[in-house]
């Protein structure tokens, strides 16, 4: 029996998309190795030690992941919440996709405000923990999966948008971010509706 982990990363950001990760391992398992940091939420840990964990989570054969993204517009179509649901439900199907896990089977921990956003998962046995990333081993795998998975598409942003120094803030409302988009306009990648007060 395996435990699937849910988290999210992007929520409030100004730019880019929202990513979600899903992670599954086997349950009762704990990640251990003496070169890692202390496993924590993704928010808790620095860049380099999310980096590691990253590392150590492609290398273990007893850990999947997935990731998935909702973009800009799609984000503007139908609200954050809606579109990080979404995600969450497009990771969890490209999971049992790429490992052949059965649906029904195994325990889905969902964390913070998230839930499985598509009708056919509705009868799974999810579950959505308020601060999950901070108590359950899936949740924090797949949160740090989510964030360093955003923040290396942010990095490959800011390649085409040096304008922004999207690899600095990452698409948050810094006051760099927040200067730039004042003095240079927005972008496609920008979601509108959360900076309209800067265009106004």
């Amino acid at each position: 029996m395996y435990v699937i982990g849910i988290d999210e990363a992007g929520r409030g950001s100004l730019a880019g998309p929202v990513v979600t990760a899903a992670v599954m391992i086997p349950k009762g398992f704990y990640p251990r190795s003496a070169r890692l940091p202390r496993l924590r939420d993704s928010k808790r840990l620095s860049a380099s030690q999310r980096a590691l964990w990253f590392e150590y989570i492609k290398e273990n054969p007893n850990i999947f992941h997935t990731s998935a993204r909702v973009y800009p517009r799609g984000i503007e179509r139908r609200n954050i919440s809606k579109s990080a649901n979404l995600a969450a439900s497009r990771s969890l199907e490209m999971l049992y996709r790429d490992t052949n896990a059965r649906p029904n089977r195994d325990a889905i921990l969902i964390d913070g405000s998230l839930y499985l956003g598509m009708a056919r998962h509705k009868n799974l046995n999810a579950k959505t923990i308020i601060r999950g990333d901070e108590k359950m081993v899936a949740i924090k795998l797949a949160s740090i999966v989510a964030k360093v998975t955003r923040d290396a598409y942010m990095v490959r942003l800011h390649k085409r948008y040096p304008l922004y120094n999207f690899d600095l803030h990452k698409g948050y409302g810094t006051a760099l971010h927040r200067e730039r988009i004042e003095k240079f306009g927005p972008v496609e990648v920008h979601r509108l509706t959360y900076i309209k007060k800067w265009l106004e």
